[in-house]
């Protein structure tokens, strides 16, 4: 079986999620950046790094996708699954480091699922739900509060503002305003299904 360019890009994302994971979770000592008194480690940096790859590679493999006409089922699955995973390992990571109460990674995470199951429902009745612009506001917020949390708060820390901590709240805000959005306007999609 042939994997065609947007397909590639959400494979490699996946892959991606591991080496997000590693670099949070296990110190290597490859020194740290210092700015203000205040340091990140490279590890801290690296993981960063990676992670905003991988989610920038969730608009691209979309773009591609559309504009080459290259649509795939393979393609409609892979994705959400893909962004599934790469912001639940990040956000599981984080509660393994006490950077994140537990409860709002679960908020978070159960979002995501409660939503990609209205996707199934509605797709086992031929529908499409498309991504709200509120869905994408979601999504960048949630991209900026993980990048802040890995960092550890770097380089706000240095002059004491919680930004990560902000971030977050506005993320949660977002990720259950969106999940509401979500249900609100597609509630006969499960009307449909009893």
């Amino acid at each position: 079986m042939r994997v065609n360019l947007p397909n590639a890009i959400t494979l490699a994302r996946i892959f991606l999620v591991p080496v997000v994971m590693l670099f949070i979770l296990v110190r290597f000592d490859f020194g740290a950046l210092t700015i203000g008194g205040m340091s990140t480690s490279v590890s801290e940096l690296i993981a960063a790094g990676v992670f905003i790859v991988a989610a920038i590679t969730d608009g691209l493999d979309g773009y591609i996708a559309r504009k080459r006409k290259l649509v795939t089922n393979l393609g409609k699955f892979l994705d959400p699954l893909a962004d599934k995973l790469l912001v639940s390992a990040a956000l599981i990571s984080l509660v393994e480091l006490q950077r994140l109460d537990a409860w709002v990674a679960v908020v978070i995470i159960s979002r995501e699922f409660a939503v990609t199951g209205l996707r199934l429902v509605a797709a086992a009745e031929g529908r499409v739900i498309a991504a709200s612009s509120l869905g994408k506001a979601k999504t960048w917020t949630q991209i900026v509060a993980i990048v802040a949390l890995i960092m550890n708060n770097f380089p706000f820390r240095s002059i004491g503002f919680p930004f990560d901590t902000l971030v977050i709240w506005v993320a949660m805000a977002m990720t259950i305003l969106s999940g509401i959005d979500y249900f609100v306007k597609n509630k006969h999609v499960i009307q449909l299904s009893r």
